[in-house]
């Protein structure tokens, strides 16, 4: 294993094959996901694996805050649906 794929599986959420996705979009460490951005990092992965799922953007989300995913507030949540909806018109 990589040392960014391993930093990356630090973070929560972050499994060994979401940080090897991660980094064929070019998101090397957990400081990259933190600096992308939520949104900007799903778009790569989308336009990467068109199937990308809404528990990914909520994986994702989960871990630039530092947190598991279902912690994420509802509020949050209901961006990230309206904002997934968006991406998949």
């Amino acid at each position: 294993m990589t040392k960014s794929v391993s930093d990356l599986t630090q973070l929560p959420n972050i499994g060994k094959n979401l940080a090897e996705k991660l980094k064929l979009v070019g998101v090397e460490s957990s400081n990259d996901l933190k600096l992308a951005g939520t949104e900007n990092v799903f778009i790569k992965l989308v336009e990467f694996e068109k199937d990308t799922c809404i528990n990914t953007l909520y994986a994702i989300e989960g871990a630039v805050q530092g947190i598991r995913w279902h912690n994420i507030s509802e509020e949050r949540k209901q961006e990230l649906r309206e904002f997934y909806a968006m991406v998949n018109r």
